[in-house]
This record gives structure tokens, sequence and C-alpha cells, in this order.
């Protein structure tokens, strides 16, 4: 632990590489740590992301790393942070490979886990013809055969939502739903057909969604399906540590829209915040409030 680091960054996603660049070009020692366990690494591409459109998760990241290598004060190393203690008015942080850190500000760019449905024949099409974001996948599957797996007060709003992207769009209940009278003429206005059989298994053909088994025995041909899958954070640390001062937040972790392109900005954000946060500490500067990205 020799070196006293302006920044530790949890995490090398797209909210992560994106706070480094900023921290890199603005000249700060910055550590990045990053376990690599990427929750979008499973999808065919990126959505939406202007300049990278369709680009494979993995890809991107491994530019972005190749990009931090033309700043020297930057480093950014494979590994996992167990554990933290706040010292004075920063930080050390212990990694899984026995070494500590000393930092004077932390960024939790994490990410979040994506909990989707314990459902057989689901985990192997995730990110493809199975996701929980149309804005991210629906083009991929526009004009096809689509099915949104939901329930509760969300059943309406994930149904219709995917209506733009199809003509043929079922909302499967996984049982009797309490959608009331005027969600079921919401629904048959767009368009959107209701079956309330609860769902056995997705079944894949050439690694691509092709039915849906109901318990009945009956099938579906679908090319798509939308599910509901919250996020949850993914270590106890990242909860401990948002709430301490001196810590910055980016990405999924602090989105209300989880995206790549959300997380690029909210890390290039986080790192302006932070040098600005410095610079209060080294001269005597007013604090600056920066919105969601400073947790003190």
């Amino acid at each position: 632990m020799d070196v006293l680091w302006d920044c530790v960054i949890i995490g090398g996603g797209a909210a992560g590489l994106s706070t480094a660049l900023v921290l890199g070009r603005a000249r700060r020692r910055t550590l990045l740590v990053d376990a690599g366990h990427q929750s979008n690494l499973a999808a065919h591409g990126i959505g939406g992301l202007l300049g990278h459109d369709g680009r494979a998760p993995a890809e991107l990241y491994a530019m972005g790393r190749r990009e931090l290598t033309a700043y020297p004060s930057v480093e950014a190393r494979t590994g996992e942070v167990v554990s933290w203690e706040r010292v004075d008015a920063g930080f050390t942080l212990e990694l899984a490979d026995g070494r500590s850190e000393s930092a004077r500000r932390v960024v939790l760019a994490t990410g979040m886990d994506y909990r989707h449905p314990a459902l057989p024949g689901l985990a192997e099409l995730w990110g493809r013809s199975v996701f929980h974001c149309p804005f991210c996948h629906g083009w991929e599957v526009r004009d096809q055969p689509l099915a949104a797996l939901a329930s509760g007060d969300l059943a309406l709003q994930k149904a219709l939502l995917l209506r733009g992207w199809s003509d043929d769009v079922v909302l499967l209940t996984d049982g009797p739903s309490d959608l009331g009278t005027d969600d079921r003429a919401r629904l048959a206005a767009a368009g959107v057909a209701i079956d309330e059989r609860r769902v056995a298994e997705l079944i894949a053909s050439n690694g691509e969604l092709a039915e849906i088994a109901f318990t009945d025995g009956g099938r579906m041909a679908r090319r798509g399906l939308l599910v509901v899958a919250p996020l949850q954070h993914r270590l106890a640390l990242a909860e401990q540590l948002s709430a301490e001062p001196g810590v910055f937040t980016a990405g999924d972790v602090s989105a209300e829209m989880p995206s790549v392109a959300g997380a690029i900005a909210a890390g290039s954000q986080a790192g302006a915040a932070l040098v600005h946060s410095l610079l209060a500490d080294d001269y005597g500067l007013p604090s600056q409030q920066w919105r969601k990205h400073v947790t003190v």
C-alpha cells in the first residue's frame, strides 16, 4: 500500500471505465478494480449506444481498457474489493488477492444483477431473444411474434410497451390475473392477446426462442419474450459504502433506467464531480452539489 490513490473505482463496466477516462485526462491517480462480471455480457450487442450500436459488450469494455493505457496515472486491475475501512479522510480497501489500497475517494460502479424468473430454458436465451429491456433488444426481434411475461401492476405497461415493436404480442400472466375491465379493454384495443396459463418452460431452436410451453401441455410459437427482471446489488460492500461520505456512485447502482449509454454519461459526470470534490479538500473551496453522484 505504497500509493495514495486519488480514487479507487470498483467495477470496470461502462460506468467505471468512463469515470476512469475522465480522471485519467484530469491526471488523477486512479485505480480501477474490475471483477469482470458485467451483467450484459450475455447480450448479442449493445442496442442504442451512439457510435457502437450492436457492438458486443465485451468488445466495448476491451476498447475502454485499451484507451485507459494512454493515461499513466490510471491503473486497471483485474480483481475484487472484499472489504473497506474508513481511515482519516479516506479509505483503506482490501482486495481478494490480499493487497490493500489507500484512496481519498471511492467510486461504486459495481453494476447490478438482473434477477430474471427461474424458468427452465430461460438462462440459455437471456440477453438475446429473452430480455428485460425492449429499448436494448426490441429492434432485433421486430415484427416477429412476441410475448411479455408479467403480472400485477407491471403487466399492462410491459405488454403495451412491447407492442411498439410488433403487431403480434401476447401478455402471459402465468396464472389467473387481476387485470380489471379497463385494462383488458386497453390491451384489446392495442391488439394484445392475454394468455393466463401457467408457463412451464422455454423451448429454443438454434440458440433462439422458438416456443413457450405451458403446464397444460400446450405450446405457443414466439420469437421474443420480455420478462420482468428486478435489479439487485451484487455486493453487501456496495450497500455499506454507498452511505459513506467521499463515495461516489455511477451506472446501474444509481440509475433509474439502466443502460450502457446512461452508465457512460453517469461515469463521466461522476469523474468531474470527484475532481471538484478533491479541489475542495486541497484548496478549501466550497463543495459543489452534483445530483445523484455524491452520496454525502
